[in-house]
């Protein structure tokens, strides 16, 4: 179990910044201070991989790539990677949010400029850290550079739309296309690795005052990945490298036709057979980038809702058995007890449970769900065990301020009842709530830090558009937002043990 703490859930691309998307450069450093200054242990990030379409960090082109839109300008300047003039005339991008085709197209053209310099002019140290890094990812590196090399060799078309011997891997294919785009494969490799030093520099930074980072594993891999086009024996492919069955959950009240995902399903035997060792591969590798690891949809470890490919709703699926308990066993007896946190929100059943509590994981509390019914409600702090998380709301959901306008009477009035208070400051009353809860762990979004409304939600699930956008800017950030988080965390004992009260950011503000 964890110890008291806790913490802010803010995606990297929501900084601020010059470059219409927040980055691993100083602004992420001064967003740690901000964290120090505030009493807060736990900086929580979605998935780091890079985007496709849609920009979701869930629908990634890896589960083990760094995302290169994330890379630092600044950062490549001082190694002399770009010159000045290369950034002197960046258009002026909106502060706001993030308006992903412009800013790919600024990005993407400048980190080429930094590839063709670093292949023209690198220096002895950068390319020999360049081939150590090259060395120890090469388990998944080689195939993720040669598949994002293909896939802009296609037009970014989907990996199963390929030549026939290339989609699916023919030796003579791979040793022809790896020829054919030698310097595109390397320019990938570069990014990779310029992404991997800033975000562990950024890493230790965090540590080093008492922060730690809280990462996210999907369960699932994205169809159009490096992972399904590389480890096609691990899902359930047809001979042409079509799924045959993909994921999604069953009709709920929320919605009659279920969500059909659309990613593919593993082959839970196929897996069992080398020991679950492209899991272990996976939890090590997010071991590098994280200090814990959130894992989204725990209940599919458990049983998955498995919907023939053919069918374009969730309707017609059926509960299949995972392997999930070897699994976590394989990982911890490779790796040793990995900090998991469980999402097991929704319809959770006993087994589900079973295997959550077995492992000794948390799982997760969300306050925006307690005042549907009545007290037995598990997600109301006096229902809490200690061995939990609990968040205000997620990047799922509604910011909290949003969610409560738009609540029935009754569950507004559920509210004020329980915690004996009007409407005026009820979002942080209810990050209040979440601090002292019995709950080892409390996690806030900045937006709720913020007392923003619907129109700084980060994600709608089943929107297609508009989402993952949101970023913040300092001017937010009254002086009074740091110590006032220090004070309750403070007061509901989440500090450091032992850590005395700093005072320096109200003095400095004042």
């Amino acid at each position: 179990m964890f110890d008291r703490r806790a913490g802010i859930l803010l995606h990297p691309t929501s900084l601020p910044g010059p470059y219409g998307i927040g980055t691993l450069g100083q602004e992420a450093y001064n967003w740690v201070d901000f964290l120090a200054s505030a009493g807060m242990r736990l900086w929580q990030v979605m998935p780091l991989g890079p985007t496709g379409y849609g920009d979701s960090p869930y629908q990634c082109f890896s589960a083990f790539a760094g995302n290169p839109y994330l890379i630092d300008i600044p950062k490549l300047t001082e190694a002399r990677l770009l010159s000045d003039e290369a950034v002197i005339d960046a258009p002026e991008f909106a502060a706001d949010h993030v308006d992903y085709g412009p800013v790919i197209g600024y990005k993407l053209d400048l980190l080429k400029k930094a590839y063709d310099r670093f292949a023209e002019s690198a220096t002895g140290e950068q390319r020999t850290r360049f081939t150590e890094f090259c060395k120890a990812q090469s388990y998944w590196l080689e195939d993720y550079a040669l598949f994002m090399a293909l896939k802009e060799a296609h037009e970014g078309q989907a990996w199963n739309a390929w030549n026939g011997d290339i989609r699916s891997r023919k030796k003579k294919a791979l040793a022809d296309w790896t020829k054919k785009l030698e310097s595109e494969i390397e320019r990938q490799k570069v990014w990779q690795w310029l992404f991997y030093e800033q975000w562990l520099d950024l890493k230790s930074y965090a540590n080093e005052r008492g922060i730690q980072i809280i990462g996210d594993i999907p369960i699932f891999i994205a169809y159009d990945s490096a992972d399904a086009w590389a480890n096609p024996e691990l899902f359930y492919f047809d001979k042409a490298g079509d799924p045959t069955v993909v994921a999604g959950v069953p009709p709920d009240y929320f919605s009659e036709t279920g969500q059909r995902w659309g990613n593919p399903l593993y082959r839970w035997d196929k897996l069992a057979e080398n020991g679950y060792g492209w899991w272990v591969k996976r939890f090590q590798s997010n071991l590098d980038f994280y200090d814990l690891i959130r894992v989204d949809h725990f209940r599919g470890f458990e049983s998955y809702w498995e919907i023939p490919a053919d069918e374009p709703t969730a309707v017609n699926g059926k509960w299949v058995k995972a392997k999930g308990r070897e699994m976590f066993r394989a990982v911890r007896d490779a790796l040793g007890e990995v900090p998991i946190i469980a999402e097991d929100l929704g319809v959770i059943t006993p087994a589900v449970e079973a295997l959550r509590d077995d492992a000794g994981f948390p799982g997760m509390k969300v306050l925006q769900f307690a005042f549907g019914g009545d007290y037995h409600d598990p997600y109301l702090p006096h229902m809490y065990t200690p061995n939990s998380v609990v968040y205000t709301g997620t990047h799922d959901n509604d910011t909290t301020k949003g969610w409560y306008e738009q609540a029935p009477e009754e569950e507004r009035d559920f509210v004020r009842r329980y915690l004996a208070r009007g409407d005026e400051n009820i979002v942080w009353d209810l990050m209040r709530l979440a601090l002292a809860s019995t709950a080892s762990t409390a996690l806030v979004p900045l937006q709720d830090v913020l007392n923003l409304g619907s129109e700084a939600r980060m994600n709608t699930p089943g929107v297609a558009a508009g989402n993952w956008s949101w970023r913040f800017g300092w001017e937010q950030l009254p002086y009074w937002i740091a110590p006032q988080l220090r004070e309750m965390a403070e007061l509901y004992g989440r500090l450091r043990a032992g850590e005395a009260k700093d005072t320096a950011y109200r003095q400095s503000a004042e």
